[in-house]
């Protein structure tokens, strides 16, 4: 049968501020998100099996549970019947890493979610677009969209028009960061910041946000202050910020030329560590 190839994108949190609580385990947060050109691809084709085939490969394919963002979401459409009994082979190859703040196994789940609904030709109502998402993970549904959008603290989504139009020099550290125990460490709560106001989207503003993440990241791993201490001194480089809840530090710029040039200074700090050339789309 016909295989199709999709791409999901990396996403970026160029902001956060964690506000509150709703639960015993959920945090209310607010948060400005882009996208790169950073990209896992995605093969896909029906089968004629009685289930699902769901295969990773790559650099960061191991150690991929079984039960991931994709089988769950597969699940869920399953059982709400949305792609008509039909069942699929999905082979991901990993260019994201995981724990890493890039969001790459919920944009797994919102790229083949996009492509499902519309090769089964599948309407649903936005409220129960946003119940299959939030069913998998709260930022499944940010990636619906490659646009850069605002989160509020209602849980209310805006999407942006703008374009960043700038150039990311991502490092990694050898581990990744646990989501969950960075939000239990976190004391206190921010003020919300954000609005509809999608002028937001400027280096100026953007530089002068943050990621409440960072302070109780910084003091898990002291590694993650002293990486951005020295991105922050990279000739010509805007602004640094932790993306979601790391362990990835994003370093911008204005310029190609720019990026390239502290690329050569980060590499050769941190020659063991992942880093990456991008830009936002």
């Amino acid at each position: 049968m016909r295989e199709d190839v999709i791409k999901s994108f990396a996403k970026i949190n160029l902001s956060l501020g964690v506000l509150g609580k709703y639960n015993k385990n959920l945090h209310r947060i607010e948060t400005l998100v882009s996208f790169i050109d950073l990209n896992d691809q995605i093969k896909i084709k029906k089968i004629e099996q009685a289930n699902h085939r769901v295969m990773f490969q790559g650099k960061f394919s191991k150690k991929i549970y079984k039960n991931n963002t994709v089988t769950e979401l597969l699940n869920i459409l399953d059982k709400q019947n949305l792609i008509n009994n039909q069942k699929y082979q999905i082979i991901i190859n990993k260019k994201i890493p995981s724990k890493a703040g890039l969001g790459g196994g919920s944009m797994n789940a919102s790229a083949i979610l996009n492509y499902l609904l519309k090769k089964n030709k599948k309407t649903i109502s936005e409220k129960k677009l946003a119940q299959i998402c939030n069913k998998i993970g709260s930022d499944v549904i940010l990636g619906l969209k490659k646009k850069n959008s605002i989160l509020l603290g209602n849980g209310k989504l805006i999407r942006s028009q703008s374009k960043l139009k700038l150039y990311t020099l991502i490092l990694k550290p050898s581990f990744g960061c646990s989501t969950k125990e960075l939000y239990k460490e976190i004391k206190h709560y921010s003020r919300p910041l954000l609005n509809k106001n999608s002028k937001i989207f400027t280096i100026n503003k953007l530089s002068n946000l943050s990621n409440d993440l960072e302070i109780v990241a910084f003091k898990k791993y002291p590694i993650l202050r002293r990486i951005k201490d020295r991105m922050q001194v990279l000739p010509k480089v805007s602004f640094v910020k932790m993306t979601g809840s790391g362990s990835c530090m994003v370093a911008f710029f204005r310029t190609k030329k720019a990026s390239l040039n502290a690329a050569k200074i980060l590499k050769k700090k941190y020659k063991n560590y992942w880093c990456i050339l991008s830009k936002t789309i």
